[in-house]
């Protein structure tokens, strides 16, 4: 869209690459793309949402356009992000929307800030810190194993060694081969809806570490506000699912039809059905 805004939200630890969609006198969403360190296709969400919503995205810390100077990738350091863009926008309170890891990015911000929020998409939340992290990371490779022939799978495997290792080419194979995999069997334009040539492994690699040393996330009380979590049909996840609708056992769980992990590709009309209800949208 024509009327957007970027600008960098520094801070002593990184500068944030921010695309604002302005809309006065409205309210905000942000959005948390996935990965961790995967700048993902979120602009279509963006651009739905900004005819009724000022958007707020922006690229994660060691992603893309947004360097991390101390390579600190502690969810403290995440959620001091968030706050100096909203403290940049002068946004008190806002609607949090997370795809995959930027699902567990928004769980995370908002049993820090629950007061500050209004209302809480997950899309495809990743399940949980610490050992469910791990049980998640254990089916996402199952799920890679079963949509993949022998020589893709073989290529993963040594992808994802190397890319623990710190080589930035092998987690652009092996993100490409995971974006396929989603999407075999659906008709959708853009099969790898992520900037694969903007991967690079420390952001990965050290968030992942920050997630599995994280202690286990409690139940929330709920807060009042609006919370829905949808899961494709057929998404990466496993029975990691349950941590949380243990979690939050009150919020509006919608499995949609037809789709894997990018369900606004896939399923477009029933997401964005979804979408609109959510957030209390005129068709």
């Amino acid at each position: 869209m024509e009327n957007t805004m970027e600008i960098l939200v520094k801070t002593e630890e990184t500068r944030l690459y921010t695309v604002a969609y302005p809309n006065p006198g409205k309210e905000t969403v942000i959005l948390l793309h996935g990965g961790p360190g995967v700048p993902d296709g979120l602009g279509l969400v963006a651009e739905f949402l900004s005819r009724h919503f000022q958007v707020i995205t922006f690229h994660q810390r060691g992603t893309l356009s947004s360097p991390c100077y101390n390579s600190d990738y502690s969810m403290g350091a995440y959620l001091s992000d968030i706050d100096s863009i909203t403290a940049r926008f002068d946004v008190q309170q806002f609607h949090l929307f997370g795809h995959s890891w930027g699902g567990l990015y928004a769980q995370i911000y908002a049993y820090q800030n629950p007061h500050r929020l209004q209302s809480l998409f997950l899309c495809s939340p990743a399940s949980g810190t610490g050992r469910q992290w791990k049980e998640m990371l254990l089916e996402v490779s199952r799920y890679n194993k079963s949509k993949s022939t022998q020589q893709e799978w073989l290529g993963m495997i040594k992808d994802a060694s190397l890319g623990v290792l710190g080589n930035d080419k092998a987690y652009e194979r092996l993100f490409t081969q995971f974006c396929l995999n989603c999407n075999k069997g659906y008709n959708v334009s853009n099969p790898v809806p992520v900037m694969i040539d903007h991967i690079y492994a420390k952001p990965i690699n050290r968030t992942s570490l920050a997630l599995l040393r994280e202690p286990i996330l409690e139940p929330m009380i709920d807060q009042g506000f609006k919370f829905t979590v949808t899961y494709g049909q057929d998404d990466i996840y496993g029975d990691s699912k349950k941590y949380v609708r243990e979690r939050y056992p009150y919020a509006n769980y919608i499995t949609i039809p037809q789709s894997s992990h990018f369900a606004w590709l896939q399923n477009e009309p029933a997401f964005y059905d979804i979408l609109s209800e959510h957030y209390n949208l005129s068709s």
